[in-house]
């Protein structure tokens, strides 16, 4: 009888959350993983920092958040040999391509986060079930899950890449490289390590320096002793800066496989802002960092990606509705060129495009075309 109660209670309790608008549901899920209420008004604290950019992101977030979109600007921006391979990325995930993907994958859904499985050996899978859990991915609303509003953008989709295996046969260490612009020192990076994902996960942060931190984050325990540092560091470091540049702060994923390194993801919101960090000074203490971080653009990278970002805005709004031609034309693209829009790949940028400085269309061209903001009741992911 007290079960019953209980589990009716929580599904009254999940019924009235999903009404709450976005910033209270922020705040309380803030309350209920951190233990206090975050200050939304003038927020310090870098989890509260995170709730902001949640509430209020930045229109590039929505393409280089997609798992698949951004491996475009990966690959503008710091080369091929840094994206895993694709094995496939289908339209509708049919028996014809579980049968043509090698012994042995992983799957992965591009809309957002957590969606990996790893297929260690296919003859012990079934296509009925990866078809079952594609399809659960795929039915997720993940702005739903934690009110990140760039994810609303993102058209979810089912894709496969190459299992990445060490010289150990294990999956490879998760490097997840907050980047928080330069110092007078270089880089001001602060690194989590995730060991044994798929076993006994552990973590630990480092400071671009390798000294660790005392600090754990999230549920993840700490390893017995520190790990040494890569000796691909330098170029760790600097991918990840080619990366982030132009984007002020964002984590940027890798794993580093035998010397090898292979892009993992871009996250903006890491955690959703309800990420536990122990001790809970070191909220405060990367909030201060962030508040008062140095990102400068390098000139000849803004030169050489200014195209791509420009581009992809107007393709993000273009495909949300018949006023994105509107935007087009301010980009000088014609608005009938339907290849530029096309998914997940598309070509590349006209040259009227490339001319044009990134800031214009962010501060001018995009207000000129007085583009209307959509509902957020439209429930589109």
């Amino acid at each position: 009888m007290n079960n019953l109660f209980f589990k009716s209670t929580r599904r009254v309790l999940k019924g009235a959350a999903s009404l709450m608008p976005d910033d209270l549901y922020l705040a309380f899920s803030h309350r209920r993983r951190i233990g206090r209420f975050p200050n939304m008004k003038r927020p310090k604290a870098f989890n509260e920092m995170i709730l902001m950019r949640c509430l209020q992101p930045d229109p590039r977030w929505s393409s280089l958040a997609d798992k698949l979109r951004v491996r475009e600007y990966v690959r503008e921006r710091i080369g091929e040999r840094y994206l895993i391979p694709l094995l496939a990325a289908p339209d509708v995930f049919t028996k014809d391509v579980f049968d043509s993907l090698p012994s042995s994958f992983v799957m992965k859904a591009n809309h957002g986060s957590n969606f990996v499985e790893v297929v260690w050996d296919k003859s012990k899978r079934s296509f009925e079930e990866l078809r079952r859990i594609a399809g659960r991915w795929l039915s997720i609303d993940y702005y739903r899950v934690a009110r990140e509003q760039h994810y609303k953008g993102i058209q979810p989709r089912i894709f496969f890449e190459t299992l990445l295996l060490d010289q150990a046969g294990t999956v490879p260490s998760d490097y997840k490289m907050h980047m928080f612009g330069r110092g007078p020192d270089g880089p001001v990076i602060y690194t989590g390590i995730i060991s044994d994902r798929f076993g006994t996960p552990r973590a630990d942060v480092y400071d671009a320096r390798w000294n660790r931190l005392d600090l754990a984050w999230g549920d993840y325990a700490r390893s017995e002793r520190a790990v040494p540092r890569p000796p691909n560091w330098e170029e760790l470091s600097s991918v990840a800066m080619a990366l982030a540049d132009g984007l002020g702060y964002v984590r940027v994923d890798f794993y580093s496989c035998d010397d090898q390194i292979f892009f993992g993801e871009l996250t903006f919101t890491p955690g959703g802002g309800t990420m536990p960090y122990t001790p809970d000074r070191c909220d405060y203490d990367w909030g201060r960092i962030l508040q008062n971080a140095n990102y400068s653009v390098t000139r000849d990278k803004a030169k050489a990606t200014e195209g791509w970002l420009a581009w992809s805005i107007a393709c993000i709004i273009a495909e949300h509705g018949g006023w994105g031609a509107r935007v087009l034309a301010c980009a000088g693209m014609p608005a009938g060129n339907s290849s530029l829009l096309s998914y997940p790949h598309a070509g590349s940028p006209p040259r009227s495009c490339l001319d044009r400085r990134y800031r214009r269309y962010r501060s001018v061209e995009v207000a000129r075309c007085s583009v209307p903001r959509r509902s957020n009741a439209s429930g589109d992911p």
